[in-house]
């Protein structure tokens, strides 16, 4: 089988036992083909590991000036600013961006990432979708085009990782909680397939068992990472047999959707119309900003590996964390 990195049309036509002509047909959709020798083919392509570049003239320079952005979902605020600060050092430094939203679709994902690769993109800065395969980026590392993950990363992956500091996060924000004197505390949104879950339930984890939180009083409600899941994770809490007082959010949509489901009920929490939220500040702008200069580092340097950067974090605490517990009741429920 020919090399995945400089494979090309005669290397298809051999695996496929057709003719080169054959192969640019059915490259070019050609209704001429019959669909069997068709179907042949396009196998051909898939074992090969090649990318039909229609972007052909750019790959005659040393790289196109066309960067790829895959963003999981840009209706979220955080990645909408993520992408923005790319964007900036992008624009700065004569570059092409191409955004795309894949909104957390691996198949839409696999879709966009195919076509990027056609038009002979220089590099490709990606925010995994949920579902994503750890060998979904094999065939483009094996085309040598440079990868960077943003916010989330893949397990077994060696693609370099811009991302904060999620585990630090969550222990931060959990301490916060347990020494405003919450002691039944609960963890609500996401799920066991995202790394990043992973990360942040670890901290919250590390901060119950440090500071005396027994498992007993500790609830995980896995959800959707949005404010339908926060409104979902908490009707889920409060039928407990012992409700949670306090909870660590996966992210601020589902806080906001616990916040809403809370004011619902008209529970004491959501006496305030819209409480401030405490939450876990990342320079998120900044992030974005950090991986479009590995990017450009990389292509510069025609190489596909870098360091992987975590971002420090910081507790920013507001209205939503409610009265110090602690102070009022010592350490009662």
């Amino acid at each position: 089988m020919a090399s995945r990195a400089k494979a090309t049309i005669l290397d298809i036509a051999r695996e496929a036992g057709v003719s080169k002509s054959t192969v640019s047909l059915v490259l070019q959709g050609s209704g001429l083909i019959r669909p069997e020798t068709a179907v042949k083919v396009r196998k051909a392509i898939e074992d090969v590991g090649y990318f039909y570049n229609r972007g052909a003239a750019n790959l005659r320079k040393a790289h196109s000036n066309v960067i790829g952005m895959v963003i999981n979902d840009l209706t979220n605020p955080f990645f909408a600013e993520l992408a923005v600060g790319m964007e900036r050092v992008f624009q700065a430094a004569g570059v092409v961006p191409f955004i795309a939203n894949t909104a957390e679709n691996p198949v839409r994902q696999e879709e966009v990432l195919k076509s990027l690769m056609e038009q002979g993109v220089a590099g490709l800065i990606v925010s995994p979708a949920r579902g994503t395969t750890p060998g979904a980026f094999r065939r483009i590392e094996a085309a040598g085009v440079p990868i960077v993950f943003t916010m989330r990363r893949l397990p077994e992956s060696r693609i370099p990782v811009i991302a904060p500091d999620n585990h630090r996060g969550a222990v931060l924000a959990t301490e916060h909680l347990i020494r405003r004197g919450h002691r039944r505390l609960a963890f609500f949104g996401g799920s066991s397939d995202l790394v990043v879950y992973q990360e942040r339930l670890g901290g919250f984890l590390e901060a119950c068992e440090a500071l005396g939180i027994p498992s007993a009083d500790r609830l995980i409600v896995e959800g959707e990472t949005s404010r339908k899941g926060g409104m979902a994770c908490l009707e889920t809490a409060l039928a407990a047999a012992q409700p949670p007082t306090a909870a660590l959010c996966f992210n601020d949509a589902v806080a906001f959707g616990v916040i809403l489901a809370l004011r619902k009920r008209g529970l004491a929490e959501a006496e305030h119309y819209s409480p401030a939220l405490t939450s876990v500040a990342v320079d998120t702008a900044g992030l974005g900003e950090r991986a479009a200069h590995v990017m450009l580092k990389m292509i510069q340097s025609r190489t596909t590996r870098a360091e992987d950067h975590i971002g420090a974090v910081s507790l920013v605490v507001r209205e939503s964390s409610g009265p110090d517990r602690s102070k009022q009741m010592g350490d009662a429920a």
